[in-house]
């Protein structure tokens, strides 16, 4: 509970130019310095960038905490299958306690391969790899599934020994706060992007929530180069929930009727607002720390009673796991509540456009690589 309420107080810092950011600023010069000489050593080939047989989209981030990287390579995956590609997803797997390389399954453990891939896995039904390095998850995943013909990359942005040949950066209503690096603001690299336009990534995408029938405002404006294509997606809660058993109901099922949610992300009170706009009722908001251990849902499902309670997906992959297997009992009534990002139809046809322009690259072999 208490790195939720520091991962709260962070952002209210990263917001602004305040006492606390003007203080981390000169850190944030220290930041950048070792940041344009990692780019260097990339850029000059003294550090290897590593080529695959099949393009790679790269998903991420240059802001901290979560932006919707996950919601956005499963509109991509959707997207892509709907367009007759066969993708692949390879993750870090951050949370995990397990440093192997392995595969995702449907019933592995958030421990063993951290909590989004296994949402990944069970929503976008594609193979999924994890690995401490992404090269060698991407490796293992083209090796187990021949038929791969493109890999997404998640949360990559910042992995460099991975070659991409499309990078989307995604963006929410944060913008770049106050504009500073880290760690006096919420940048993990500079933006506007500097240096040469191939360094540049390729696509934005820009969130914003979507309530029953109206879009938030943009209140942060994104500074970014002409050249640079910005497209816009909206977020809004599905129209159903579901069950630890796989049971689903509508969400307007649990209006009027007094709620506990539970979000374990980066900004939980995101979740509860776009809950609280969707007309439910929370008595309760338990805000856990981002990838949160399964151990700490086990008192909220203790304390439970004879309440219901609501959370978000990336929570159901711990939280349904800790509800006992009591057929004595009832079951404690949880629902998880999915987000379902719709990009504007202009991504996608850029997107196409850009793999059309790749097409069918093939190295000459599967154990390649190419220097940069």
């Amino acid at each position: 509970m208490r790195r939720a309420d520091a991962q709260a107080r962070w952002q209210a810092v990263w917001s602004r130019r305040g006492a606390w950011a003007l203080l981390l600023w000169p850190l944030s010069l220290l930041y950048l310095a070792l940041w344009r000489i990692r780019r260097w050593l990339y850029a000059t080939g003294r550090i290897r960038i590593e080529r695959l047989p099949v393009p790679v989209i790269v998903v991420g981030n240059v802001v901290v905490g979560g932006a919707g990287k996950t919601p956005t390579v499963l509109a991509l995956l959707k997207h892509l299958k709907s367009q007759g590609w066969s993708p692949g997803v390879v993750s870090r797997g951050h949370g995990r306690t397990d440093e192997t390389t392995r595969e995702v399954l449907i019933l592995s453990s958030s421990d063993e391969v951290g909590d989004e891939p296994c949402l990944i896995r069970r929503a976008g039904d594609v193979p999924v790899f994890v690995a401490t390095r992404r090269v060698k998850a991407a490796r293992a995943l083209i090796a187990a599934y021949p038929e791969v013909d493109l890999v997404v990359c998640d949360d990559g942005l910042q992995h460099l020994g991975l070659g991409r040949d499309i990078s989307v950066a995604v963006f929410d209503d944060r913008g770049v706060g106050n504009g500073w690096l880290l760690p006096a603001g919420l940048l993990r690299e500079p933006w506007p992007p500097t240096g040469k336009r191939s360094q540049w990534p390729d696509m934005v995408l820009r969130q914003r929530r979507q309530a029953e029938n109206e879009t938030s405002a943009d209140s942060s404006p994104l500074e970014a180069p002409s050249d640079l294509p910005i497209f816009w997606a909206y977020r809004r809660l599905a129209d159903e929930v579901r069950g630890a058993q796989g049971d689903r109901i509508p969400l307007a099922e649990l209006q009027g009727q007094p709620l506990v949610a539970v979000a374990g992300i980066a900004r939980p009170e995101v979740f509860f607002d776009m809950l609280r706009e969707r007309g439910l009722i929370l008595t309760q908001t338990v805000a856990l720390p981002d990838h949160a251990a399964p151990e700490h849902y086990v008192p909220l499902i203790r304390a439970l009673g004879t309440n219901t309670l609501v959370c978000t997906e990336k929570d159901a992959v711990k939280l349904f796991s800790c509800i006992p297997l009591d057929t004595t009992r009832d079951p404690p009534r949880c629902w998880a509540v999915s987000l379902e990002l719709r990009p504007d139809m202009a991504f996608f046809i850029e997107l196409d456009q850009r793999l059309a322009a790749l097409g069918h690259r093939r190295l000459s072999s599967n154990h390649g690589h190419q220097t940069a």
